[in-house]
């Protein structure tokens, strides 16, 4: 008579898990190995121009807009100089403690030729920033 005996092992088969599960286990080793391999961490990207480089190029293109011409623009000391009509104009910016930039405009001599010299650049200004 024949006995058939359930769930007998091959003699070949090392005992514990199936080779299929040891299979899934190894597959998913290797994946996680190159997901975490795969990962890396980028400082973090500048959020773009400065509270003084955006005042610095408005206050640069409000000067062009008003009709200044412009005969010198020192980024690094905050100053731009220029004329409009014979008038000496002075524009000058400073970054303050809170990141805030001053920005002054000055032309003393505008108000007989140009008298709405300061009110153009000061709209052109706003304008240029957004305001």
């Amino acid at each position: 008579m024949l006995s058939i005996r359930p769930h007998a092992e091959h003699p070949c088969q090392p005992k514990g898990d199936p080779p299929m599960k040891r299979l899934q286990l190894v597959i998913a080793g290797l994946a996680a190995a190159l997901l975490i391999g795969g990962c890396v961490a980028y400082p973090a990207a500048p959020a773009g121009p400065s509270n003084f480089d955006l005042s610095w190029d408005a206050a640069l293109g409000a000067a062009a807009d008003a009709g200044v011409q412009v005969t010198s623009a020192d980024r690094a000391s905050g100053r731009i100089t220029g004329s409009k009509a014979g008038a000496a104009v002075a524009i000058a910016l400073q970054t303050q403690a809170d990141g805030s930039v001053r920005v002054s405009f000055d032309a003393q001599n505008a108000e007989e030729a140009n008298p709405t010299l300061n009110e153009r650049w000061l709209s052109n200004y706003q304008r240029r920033m957004g305001r």
